[in-house]
């Protein structure tokens, strides 16, 4: 996608419809901010099809001034599908804000009310300010559950869900008026659907040809080498004091550690670790002794012949990030950040313990920033200095993993 033009989805009264919308540019010493659109009307569009044809054949819109928009225009119908971060629905906020209160529920809401506060700007839609502006709680989304704790904090939800239920549909009447959807030319849109049908039935080959065995997949195998054909990979953990060495695989999506209970087995070099799975000792009470490829790795350690060698991305190196995320997302090195979140992630999973994924969820503090290192969107304002908060945070759950080392 052209950089700072994105596609989006409302969810509106009339429907699902599709635009273009450009978070914000600096052009001429000032800020700007538009929506696909003519004077006062938004286009919107029913699929990402007559979006395509539109910006393919129109001579005369609000974003032909953007120093992007001359990429637009090249663009596939496929670049033009809003993703999932990019899919708004407005017109079931109600049924939303009456599910059970949590960060997922405050997230996605906080999501929908910032696009409406953009096309609120954009488009002067004063009843949508105004709507917006009934209850504070609306104001200290962004904020997560920290906003919504305690006696006060449910107060604030309240009085947000009565402005919901007494106007919502007073905002979405105030967006669904301005919205129009322009005439486009028949050839153009079917070349738009030809190129989506397209893209669809590739990757429906490509999902066959990843269930169907041929030699190609026979090769494939034999490249995986021991640790990819059991399934099993050693990993590298580097800490700000010492370097850890331990085992993990995947039962589905579940992570299984070398270890037991909420301990992890971590040990000072390969070899250390190599000596461990020949020992008798590593049988007993051990989570990765479920895992059916075991025996292959037991009989490898004790005939000699195993050799622990760690990928690039299985060595995770905690130290320095916290200092790193002190400093701002511009100093944090994404990739660093994004293994080592992977890392917390499955041994609190592992451990039974849901903390780390909750400060994690981008409605909290950390999880802000970490997702605005990890996962931009334009749709999101980066988060501001000071991170004192986010940093002790952090270092909580590097201390909690830490905890679960049990050195051998």
């Amino acid at each position: 996608m052209a950089q700072d033009i994105v596609p989006i989805e409302l969810g509106l009264p009339q429907g699902d419809v599709v635009t273009l919308w450009a978070p914000h540019w600096r052009e001429d010493g000032e800020e700007w901010e538009a929506f696909l659109g003519y004077g006062d009307d938004l286009y919107g569009f029913p699929d990402p099809a007559r979006l395509a044809a539109f910006v393919r054949t129109a001579r005369e819109h609000d974003l032909d001034d953007h120093p992007a928009w001359h990429v637009v225009p090249g663009l596939s119908a496929v670049d033009l599908s809003p993703d999932e971060d990019h899919q708004f629905d407005l017109v079931g906020v109600p049924e939303l804000v009456a599910e059970p209160l949590d960060t997922w529920t405050v997230a996605e809401l906080a999501d929908i009310v910032e696009i409406a506060r953009s096309l609120a700007e954009v488009c002067e839609l004063d009843t949508v300010t105004e709507v917006l502006d009934a209850a504070d709680g609306f104001s200290l989304l962004n904020q997560g559950m920290l906003a919504f704790g305690g006696r006060d904090g449910q107060k604030r939800w309240n009085e947000l869900c009565q402005v919901v239920v007494d106007r919502w549909d007073e905002l979405l009447d105030a967006i669904d008026s301005v919205v129009s959807t322009p005439e486009v030319p028949a050839d153009a849109v079917a070349t738009a659907e030809a190129e989506l049908a397209e893209a669809l039935e590739a990757d429906n080959d490509d999902e066959t040809a990843a269930t169907t065995p041929s030699d190609v997949d026979e090769i494939e195998e034999v490249e995986l080498g021991f640790w990819g054909e059991i399934g099993i990979d050693p990993i590298h953990i580097v800490t700000s004091d010492a370097e850890h060495y331990t085992l993990r695989c995947y039962l589905g999506d579940d992570p299984v550690f070398l270890g037991s209970g909420d301990k992890i087995d971590v040990f000072s070099s390969p070899r250390a670790l190599a000596r461990f799975l020949a020992d008798d000792e590593a049988v007993e009470d051990n989570d990765l002794a479920r895992v059916a490829t075991w025996p292959r790795l037991r009989d490898a350690a004790i005939g000699g012949e195993l050799q622990v060698e760690v990928e690039p991305d299985n060595t995770y190196v905690l130290n320095g990030l916290d200092t790193d995320l002190l400093a701002g997302p511009s100093e944090v090195d994404a990739t660093q950040l994004d293994l080592a979140e992977e890392l917390v992630l499955d041994a609190a999973v592992w451990a039974g313990d849901d903390s780390a994924e909750k400060v994690l969820q981008p409605s909290e503090r950390l999880g802000w920033l970490v997702s605005f290192v990890l996962r931009p969107t334009p749709n999101r304002m980066p988060p501001s200095p000071p991170f004192d908060d986010e940093v002790e945070t952090w270092r909580t759950l590097v201390a909690d993993l830490e905890a679960r080392f049990r050195q051998r």
